[in-house]
């Protein structure tokens, strides 16, 4: 009876996850080969993914979601381990220091999001702050950091929530790795630049790979900041998909599934070699 009473704790929760996640992976798979019995398609086929992939406008999309996936894991995680590295000594104001570094976690990325058109589009605050300190001759001569073909609103608004995100795992490994290596280190006559190098990166590195393989996973799959704050051509992967998807005419929702199931694949990989890696950091 012991050995059954994990699966049974797990059974509701686990009941849950299969029919609405289940469920609906196995709903958004059966219409993306073409099965939409509410316009009279029941024939399964794979014409919805030739059509994806034959588009132009998805490989412009792939590449640029995955700029502005791949952008906004490395600066913030550049970000992260820098400030990681800080807070881990002791200094007057830590504590506060490591409150405000932390004081964005519970805020979503959809508030982010609204922020960052607020502050810093060209017609945003900033933009205005500057018309009026004469630096700027009208908003509009702001730099488009919100709309723009580089994605730059929506890195920069990853890069804001990631790097607190990715900080604290790295700021915990450190704590949990502890000084004694490099204090050995030290013994032996290696500086401070060596002993970061040679002793505290390749211990992080697990965790390190561990976090930017989780930032990327998700910066590639949301949506909603993309929508908010990408430029309407290209648009990412996520945006792309819902547009298809909320589209008036119902014979474009196979390829929107098309595309859901494409990022659930690539995001499933992403989470399989993120399992891989902790089971050989264990």
């Amino acid at each position: 009876m012991k050995n059954l009473t994990l699966p049974l704790l797990l059974t509701p929760a686990l009941t849950v996850i299969v029919l609405l996640f289940g469920g609906g992976l196995l709903l958004a798979l059966l219409q993306s080969l073409g099965y939409v019995p509410a316009i009279g398609r029941t024939d399964l086929s794979v014409e919805a993914y030739r059509r994806v992939f034959s588009d132009a406008a998805f490989g412009r999309s792939l590449l640029l979601t995955l700029w502005i996936a791949g952008v906004s894991t490395a600066v913030s995680t550049l970000i992260a381990l820098l400030a990681a590295l800080v807070l881990r000594r002791s200094f007057p104001g830590k504590h506060l220091a490591t409150f405000l570094f932390q004081a964005n976690l519970p805020i979503p990325h959809l508030v982010g999001a609204i922020g960052i058109l607020f502050l810093f589009s060209q017609s945003g605050l900033l933009a205005r702050l500057g018309h009026l300190a004469g630096i700027i001759q009208v908003p509009a001569d702001f730099p488009a950091l919100v709309f723009d073909p580089y994605a730059l609103g929506i890195i920069l608004e990853y890069v804001w929530k990631s790097s607190v995100f990715t900080g604290v795992i790295l700021l915990a490994a450190l704590q949990s790795i502890g000084e004694e290596y490099e204090d050995v280190a030290q013994t032996l006559g290696a500086n401070r630049w060596q002993r970061q190098r040679h002793v505290t990166l390749p211990l992080l590195r697990p965790a390190i790979l561990s976090a930017s393989i989780l930032v990327f996973a998700f910066t590639f799959g949301a949506f909603e900041v993309p929508l908010l704050l990408g430029a309407r051509f290209p648009s990412a992967l996520p945006v792309l998909a819902y547009r298809l998807y909320t589209d008036v005419d119902l014979n474009a929702r196979p390829e929107a599934m098309a595309l859901s199931i494409i990022i659930a694949v690539i995001i499933t990989v992403l989470i399989a070699f993120y399992m891989q890696l902790t089971r050989r950091q264990r």
